[in-house]
């Protein structure tokens, strides 16, 4: 039986876009379709030293996954496209996360669904409410609008849009590199 799925996506390394394209596909190839896809945002990093910011988006999915599978599949991915785990919240060049799986509430060794840290992230709660505003965190009970009206995140997230010069750009022009945008790489 199909579950809808919202994960994750973010890259800081890289052509972020690119990157994100190839993880949604490679997600795709493991059995995991795409419904639909958030915009994608240019994010302040998060509990981490200076880093080049993220480019993240939440996808909708469907899949007969468990959620063991789902997570090994997206582990799979990201191996593929090159992360290495090296340390925690080091720069990657793909990040999955499972945002939620149905409605279900999974505690098990290595995995938590929905992702203990969803309320407190801003960078997951804008697109999310993209696509999802009035769905319903299992545990918490409030929708996802709700969430972001209150969590207390104050990072930047900012629309992104790729510009003809082959640089990326957040809402308002701005270009910006090292701790903002940075230049895809070639």
């Amino acid at each position: 039986m199909n579950k809808t799925v919202y994960l994750g996506l973010g890259s800081n390394v890289g052509n972020r876009s690119a990157n994100l394209t190839r993880a949604i596909a490679g997600l795709a190839a493991a059995g995991v379709q795409l419904v639909r896809r958030s915009s994608l945002y240019a994010t302040e990093p998060v509990d981490s030293g200076p880093q080049n910011w993220f480019l993240n988006c939440v996808v909708e999915a469907s899949t007969d996954l468990t959620p063991r599978q789902l997570l090994r599949s997206a582990q799979q991915v990201e191996r593929r496209l090159g992360r290495r785990r090296a340390a925690r919240n080091a720069p990657r060049i793909a990040d999955i996360d499972i945002l939620l799986y149905g409605s279900n509430v999974v505690r098990l060794a290595g995995l938590e669904i929905p992702h203990p840290r969803i309320a407190e992230r801003r960078f997951v709660l804008v697109p999310l409410r993209e696509i999802a505003p009035a769905v319903r965190h299992p545990a918490l009970k409030r929708t996802i609008a709700e969430l972001l009206a209150q969590t207390s995140d104050r990072c930047a997230v900012r629309p992104w849009r790729a510009s003809s010069g082959g640089t990326e750009r957040a809402a308002g022009g701005a270009v910006a590199a090292g701790q903002n945008a940075l230049k895809e790489s070639r």
